[in-house]
């Protein structure tokens, strides 16, 4: 899962406990507490005196500390469905001890043992029924593809294997191992008389990280003896923004420092290389499916005019459809309206001398294969806005760098550029509002790096107020 679903998950998790929490004090009352006649809805009706609105409120902070020092809120997309069950056990039961304890302290003649009983039932039930629902809907999701990670597996140990194991056994879960890492070495025929294959030696790792896509690296080698290549491996995965895993028994690491598990319990340790506001991420991707939602309904009467006009004045599709790079290099398909003639891609090797643009990418000014009413969407950048379709799928966002298409992609020769791909593009960017096509290659990579190294809700704000006076004046555009 993308760190900032990971984190959206997280934080439902809190809501849903502290409901639970507040619900299982409800049903505790209700089935032990309230005198006889006293009905539900009399007693909600009764005011609630300020100490013990305040206490309420201190004990769901207190639960709330009990459940994250548990463990309830780091992910369990590797644990088994009876370790998680018996960790909210474990965590409810301790709720219980709390509530028990404050009762004997404050003196609450209304909460005796029966009560905090019936809330640690209630509650148990709540929390794992929710953990059981929510495990069973994400499940169903991966297994039909959807929030698949690919691990790229750095090691052809034992611990390397078991660790591949593990994913293979759990295929459900959503992970997919991109290929093994390794030079020969005295275990490397038994690893591959057992079927497995190395995708790659650490000479050719720069060479398949640039054609591949990859989520993770998961680390498995004795670091003592390969601190070097676990050093260009890290190097590596930062210049192309991929997340590391390692085991944290090769630091002797304990405690809450894991944010994953596997099946057999030993922790894994992520250490991101890519942007690190999980919040603020999951924040963009709810106002990208908003505001995306939105302007696909208001610009309905423009989209139908616009159809009319490319299908009235030039034969062909109405809509340009081309393969695009997205995040961590995932082929997407982008949506235009069409601005050329239906052949287009196919003449374009035939003007590649006339290409203005240094580096990779091809622009032209003047592109011959600009239909007249094209060259009128291009100006007005009205032909981006079927992107929004994009938008709305989560191949693209409102705001990141500029999508590449797969042609322009293959001729790039520094991996540093790669980062660009760490994060989804764009439908506008700092390249789009700073002069577009007048900005030279080098500028416009450089451009993306800024993005990301300082990427915030309010710089995607802030460009996103700038590309309108940006399209307006048309600067760049061709």
């Amino acid at each position: 899962m993308h760190t900032y679903r990971r984190q959206f998950m997280k934080y439902l998790a809190q809501v849903f406990d502290l409901g639970a929490l507040t619900a299982s004090v409800v049903v505790a009352l209700v089935a032990f507490s309230l005198p006889k006649g006293i009905t539900l809805a009399s007693c909600m009706a009764m005011r609630i005196k300020l100490g013990n609105g305040v206490l309420f409120a201190l004990l769901l902070a207190i639960w709330h500390y009990v459940f994250i020092l548990c463990g309830l809120y780091v992910s369990k997309r590797l644990i088994t469905q009876m370790a998680q069950v018996l960790e909210v056990c474990r965590a409810t039961t301790l709720a219980a001890i709390v509530l028990f304890l404050a009762a004997q302290a404050f003196h609450l003649k209304v909460v005796p043992i029966g009560f905090v009983l019936v809330f640690w039932l209630s509650l148990t039930c709540m929390m794992v029924a929710g953990r059981l629902a929510a495990r069973w809907i994400l499940v169903a999701a991966r297994s039909r593809g959807h929030n698949r990670r690919f691990v790229l597996i750095v090691g052809t140990n034992e611990r390397a294997v078991e660790f591949a194991r593990q994913l293979a056994d759990h295929r459900e879960l959503g992970y997919k191992i991109a290929g093994f890492v390794d030079d020969d070495w005295d275990g490397i025929a038994g690893f591959e008389a057992a079927g497995h294959k190395r995708c790659c030696t650490f000479a050719g790792l720069a060479e398949f990280l640039r054609h591949n896509v990859v989520d993770e690296a998961a680390i498995y080698l004795p670091l003592r003896s390969y601190y070097e290549h676990a050093a260009e491996l890290v190097g590596l995965c930062e210049q192309h923004g991929i997340v590391i895993r390692f085991d944290s028994r090769v630091f002797n690491l304990r405690g809450n420092a894991a944010d994953l598990q596997d099946p057999e319990g030993s922790s894994q340790v992520f250490a991101m290389a890519g942007p690190a506001r999980p919040l603020h991420a999951m924040i963009k991707r709810g106002l990208d499916c908003l505001v995306s939602g939105m302007l696909l309904v208001c610009l309905g009467p423009l989209f139908l005019v616009v159809s009319l006009l490319v299908r009235l004045t030039s034969p062909g599709p109405i809509f340009f459809r081309q393969t695009r790079v997205g995040l961590n290099k995932r082929r997407f398909t982008i949506y235009k309206f069409r601005t050329m003639v239906p052949n287009a891609e196919k003449l374009q090797a035939e003007l590649l001398s006339l290409n203005e643009m240094s580096g990779p990418v091809f622009k032209i000014k003047r592109d011959p294969r600009i239909t007249p009413v094209g060259a009128i969407l291009r100006k007005t950048s009205i032909d981006e806005l079927p992107q929004l379709l994009n938008v709305l799928k989560g191949d693209m966002s409102l705001v990141g760098p500029r999508a590449i298409p797969l042609r322009d992609y293959q001729l790039f020769d520094q991996d540093w550029q790669r980062r660009r791909f760490s994060v989804k593009p764009g439908i506008t960017c700092l390249w789009q509002i700073g002069g577009r096509n007048s900005i030279p290659f080098e500028q416009w990579m450089e451009m993306d790096m800024q993005y990301i190294d300082k990427w915030s809700l309010w710089l995607d704000f802030k460009i996103l107020a700038q590309t309108v006076p940006a399209v307006l004046r048309g600067t760049g555009a061709a």
